[in-house]
């Protein structure tokens, strides 16, 4: 039923909302503009809006061109198919591409990479574990993969996500699994994880975020307090030392491993967002004129270890090594004027 909504409800009034802003748009230039002087930041109500019309436009003919689609496609009977698979991948990859050209320059954003990309060992199927934290991390890493690396993503997202219409509907014609981070008693999440991870071809990238939600003190904090739960003080005490992560969860990292042992692992961590926590924070940092800095690892599968607890300690450490690189590496804000 909650689906129905989203679909009949929610996504209508998207495209409602987007066009009654664009009828209106003389009206809201003249008031960002009014505004932006006794703001903080240069042009920040012009620029923010521009940024919010951009994603509202391109989320509303994006759910058009996805309802013919669907219509093509036999009203759904061949909507996942390979062909049909293969259009919303570019279209996605399109939509991406547009936003976020336009959401760099009109923010003055930078993006930076180091350390073995995704394409360094072409032709093999990855998985990729990424930190969590900030607004956007994972429209940005899936824009690095789909656009630079020409990888197709299947990815793990919180099912918080599946509320934004043009989200949900997407995902639910590719590979791809909404989770929640607390699952009901008798929801077998890792069993759906090792579904979506099955079968990865040359040009895949399986993505999962281990810490199940973005980094807040207070999640911190309860990650903390579940491993003590479970008796696991000194796992608790590692986490305790890891200030910038959440703990991971280890449960669909290995279960990915299990159902995709060709595939190489590829660790990401990034700084630039993290500590955008807040609505306040993020309204206080836009435009941002920063840097996002993206750090990549590749692990070869036959460097990971096969036995559970093994696993869960090679993940531990590597979110121990990500933590110092997040504290060695938070980036310098652009000059002023960017």
């Amino acid at each position: 039923m909650i689906w129905l909504i989203r679909r009949l409800v929610v996504a209508p009034l998207v495209i409602l909302l987007t066009t009654v802003l664009w009828v209106s748009l003389p009206l809201w230039l003249i008031a960002a503009a009014a505004i932006s002087p006794v703001l903080p930041g240069r042009w920040r109500a012009l620029r923010l809006m521009w940024v919010v019309m951009l994603y509202l436009t391109c989320e509303s003919l994006l759910l058009v061109v996805l309802l013919g689609l669907w219509i093509s496609s036999g009203f759904g009977w061949r909507i996942r198919t390979p062909y049909f698979e293969g259009i919303h991948y570019d279209l996605v990859q399109g939509v991406m591409w547009v936003f976020f050209r336009e959401a760099k320059r009109v923010l003055a954003l930078r993006i930076e990479t180091s350390g073995p990309t995704p394409d360094a060992h072409p032709g093999k199927p990855i998985l990729v574990c990424c930190r969590h934290a900030g607004p956007g991390d994972s429209f940005t890493l899936i824009h690095a993969l789909m656009h630079w690396y020409s990888r197709e993503p299947r990815v793990v997202l919180k099912d918080t996500l599946a509320w934004d219409p043009m989200i949900d509907v997407v995902l639910s014609r590719i590979p791809a699994r909404f989770i929640t981070s607390n699952p009901a008693a008798g929801e077998d999440l890792e069993s759906q994880i090792a579904l979506l991870a099955t079968d990865l071809d040359e040009n895949d990238a399986f993505v999962i975020f281990p810490e199940g939600g973005n980094f807040t003190p207070e999640r911190r904090q309860r990650g903390i307090d579940r491993l003590r739960k479970l008796g696991l003080e000194r796992m608790a005490r590692r986490a305790e030392a890891m200030t910038n992560v959440l703990a991971p969860r280890p449960g669909g990292v290995i279960a990915a491993l299990d159902a995709a042992p060709e595939a190489d692992v590829l660790l990401v961590a990034h700084t630039g967002l993290d500590h955008l926590l807040t609505v306040g924070d993020v309204w206080r940092e836009l435009p941002m004129d920063k840097r996002i800095i993206m750090r990549f690892w590749q692990v070869p599968h036959h460097e990971i270890p096969t036995g559970r607890e093994e696993r869960i300690e090679w993940l531990f450490g590597w979110w121990e090594r990500i933590d110092t690189w997040v504290a060695e590496n938070r980036p310098e804000e652009l000059a002023p004027g960017n």
